[in-house]
C-alpha cells in the first residue's frame, strides 16, 4: 500500500527565503523581521530608530497590515523609503510578498531593511522571510506571561524589545517575570528595555543594530 507524502506547506516559502537571504547577504544588506502583537509599538520603535540613526545608516521599511497604509505614511514622514503590503485579511507575510514589495524600493546602498510584520504572535513566526534575525517586540501593556504563552517567537528571535517601560508604574506588569519567561526559551536572547517616547534604553538597541550591521559587512568583505 502506498502512503501519500504531503510536502510541507512551508517548503516553497523556505526555498524562496533562503534564496533571498543569500542575495541580500551578497549585497551586504541586513534584514530584520519585527514581530509583535497589535499595538506593541513596532511602528513607533521604527520611527524613532529611523530618525536617530539616519546619519549612520540608509534604511528602508516594508510594512505589513491587513488594511490601510496608516503605518506606512508614518514611516514615510521620517524620510525613509517604505512600501506597504496589505494582506486583505491574511495573518502573516510570506517571502513572495517581500520580493514583490522590494521591486518598489531602491535597494542600492540600503544598509538595513526592516520588515514590520502583521500584528500577530502565531502565524508570522512560522514563515521565514529571508531575514537575518527576528526581533520580538513586547510592551508592558500586555501580559508578562506572553513569552510563556507564545514561546516559538521568543525561541527563534535574536532580540526582544520590551517597549513602553515608562508605563511600568501604571500597569500590572512584572518586567523580570517577562524576561525570565523569554530567556527560559532562549538563553542567548538579547533584551532591551526601552521607552520610545522618552528615549530610555534606545542606545542599547541601537548598539545591537550597529553590531549586527558590522557583522554583516564583515561577512561580505
Amino acid at each position: 500500500m502506498e502512503i501519500p507524502v504531503v510536502r510541507s506547506v512551508f517548503e516553497s516559502n523556505e526555498k524562496q527565503a533562503a534564496r533571498l537571504r543569500e542575495q541580500m547577504k551578497s549585497r551586504g544588506m541586513l534584514i530584520l523581521n519585527l514581530i509583535s502583537s497589535p499595538g506593541a509599538g513596532k511602528t513607533t520603535l521604527l520611527e524613532r530608530t529611523l530618525k536617530d540613526l539616519s546619519e549612520e545608516f540608509t534604511m528602508a521599511v516594508i510594512e505589513g497590515d491587513l488594511q490601510t497604509d496608516n503605518d506606512a505614511r508614518r514611516i514615510a514622514a521620517s524620510g525613509a523609503q517604505v512600501v506597504q503590503i496589505n494582506t486583505e485579511g491574511g495573518c502573516h507575510l510570506e517571502t513572495s510578498m517581500i520580493t514583490d514589495a522590494m521591486k518598489s524600493l531602491d535597494l542600492g546602498g540600503v544598509d538595513i531593511l526592516f520588515i514590520e510584520n502583521v500584528g500577530n504572535l502565531v502565524c508570522p513566526v512560522e514563515f521565514d522571510l529571508g531575514e537575518d534575525a527576528k526581533v520580538a517586540v513586547l510592551s508592558v501593556t500586555e501580559g508578562d506571561d506572553k513569552p510563556e504563552k507564545y514561546p516559538l517567537l521568543f525561541k527563534l528571535a535574536s532580540a526582544m524589545v520590551l517597549n513602553k517601560i515608562d508605563l511600568l508604574p501604571y500597569v500590572n506588569f512584572d518586567a523580570e517575570t517577562a524576561r525570565a519567561h523569554a530567556r527560559r526559551h532562549n538563553e542567548e536572547l538579547k533584551i532591551f528595555d526601552v521607552s520610545c517616547t522618552k528615549g530610555d534604553g534606545l542606545e542599547a538597541w541601537y548598539g545591537w543594530l550597529r553590531d549586527m550591521r558590522a557583522a554583516r559587512k564583515k561577512a561580505v568583505a
